[in-house]
């Protein structure tokens, strides 16, 4: 029903921004939640941020808050994560996902896109 692309993953050095797209398509994503996890080397995928449908409330993981920006395009179709001040511990693939239920828990999210990959250098 949903599908999700995400783009705009780099190299940068630590100090350094980026901004993570999340294009979405299908027949209808109207009324999802949309998030960013990321799963750094190694671990465990991990919550990072999220925004309701209206765009009118964000949730942030502890680690990134202050740092990172999720926003919407207004017609909704878009995504983004603006990262600033960039650590060697964000680097990971980052993936957008879609979630019609509770947006603070992984395991509620339907869809997901393929991932980027973010690296930080020191």
């Amino acid at each position: 029903q949903v599908q999700l692309v995400e783009s705009g993953g780099g190299l940068v050095q630590a100090g350094g921004s980026l901004r993570l797209s999340c294009a979405a398509s299908g027949r209808s994503f109207t009324g999802y939640a949309f998030g960013w996890f990321r799963q750094p080397p190694g671990e465990e995928r991990e919550f990072v941020a999220a925004i309701r449908w209206s765009g009118g409330n964000t949730y942030y993981a502890d680690s990134v808050k202050g740092r990172f920006t999720i926003s919407r395009d207004s017609d909704m179709s878009t995504v983004y994560l603006q990262m600033n001040s960039l650590k060697p511990e964000d680097t990971a693939v980052y993936y957008c996902a879609a979630t019609w239920g509770n947006l603070l828990v992984k395991s509620a999210y339907n869809y997901w896109g393929q991932g980027t990959q973010v690296a930080v250098s020191t």
